[in-house]
């Protein structure tokens, strides 16, 4: 009975364990078949980001070549610019410096140009000249002209010294020289022995210009002159007249002495 129970049991369990098998299999199938779908979306999603990001990083580097080409570009634009730059500076500095030797030339020829005009101002305009003490103004020929006769006094040429005088008082009667050039004149006489002339010369200087400095000496040259003349009462009337109207003068301190040797 009970193997014939086993028997007729058997198919049946055999069949009940043979469909929990495949229940279980089913299961199990049907859940690895899930966690790979799962995968593979995964999968998906993870390329797609990563082509996402693929694509965007070479946007960037796209962006980035095209800044960096116009980068590049702009450098070079800078440098042809710099380059222009320099080669205009090169170019005014050039400019400049044949500006700055025209400025100097231009300069010089100025100075020069004004030199020349003070030359021929000088030579025709009157100035202030110092002579004896005493300042005038005088134009320039009739100071050279001055200046030539009493240049050839002191080399010793006494007769052309006194026609050089006689010939600038005759030229210019008025001109502040004279009273220095009738007293140089008077002298020249002198020495050419020309007493009496030189004592009117001397007197004329005494007449027109009582207060100028060589008014002393000319009294005294006049005493010599007529000490000269064997006019001794006359000396020492004009050696006294002398000591009363300029007793500073050095020429009253000579003439003190003279009078002790004038009888």
């Amino acid at each position: 009975m009970g193997s014939r129970m086993q028997r007729l049991f058997a198919p049946r369990a055999l069949a009940a364990a043979s469909f929990a098998a495949l229940a279980l299999f089913s299961g199990g199938a049907s859940a690895a078949l899930f966690e790979d779908d799962e995968a593979r979306r995964a999968i998906l999603d993870l390329r797609q980001r990563m082509e996402a990001q693929r694509l965007d990083a070479a946007r960037q580097l796209d962006e980035l070549r095209r800044e960096n080409a116009q980068m590049r570009q702009g450098v070079l634009e800078l440098q042809r610019q710099i380059e222009g730059l320099r080669q205009e500076i090169a170019r005014m500095t050039g400019q400049n410096e044949q500006l700055v030797r025209e400025v100097s030339e231009l300069q010089r020829r100025q100075r020069d140009l004004a030199q020349g005009i003070d030359e021929r101002i000088r030579r025709i305009e009157p100035s202030k000249v110092t002579v004896d003490g005493k300042e005038f103004i005088a134009d320039p020929n009739e100071s050279q002209s001055f200046e030539a006769a009493l240049a050839v006094f002191r080399k010793g040429d006494f007769a052309a010294a006194q026609a050089g005088f006689t010939e600038f008082i005759r030229r210019y009667p008025q001109s502040g020289f004279r009273p220095t050039a009738l007293f140089w004149l008077g002298n020249a006489q002198y020495a050419n022995r020309d007493y009496k002339g030189a004592i009117g010369n001397f007197r004329e200087l005494l007449r027109t210009a009582p207060d100028h400095p060589r008014a002393p000496e000319a009294l005294l040259s006049i005493a010599n002159c007529q000490i000269e003349l064997k006019d001794n009462p006359g000396a020492r009337r004009t050696l006294d007249e002398l000591v009363k109207t300029y007793p500073q003068s050095e020429a009253a301190v000579a003439a003190k002495e003279r009078l002790s040797r004038v009888r």
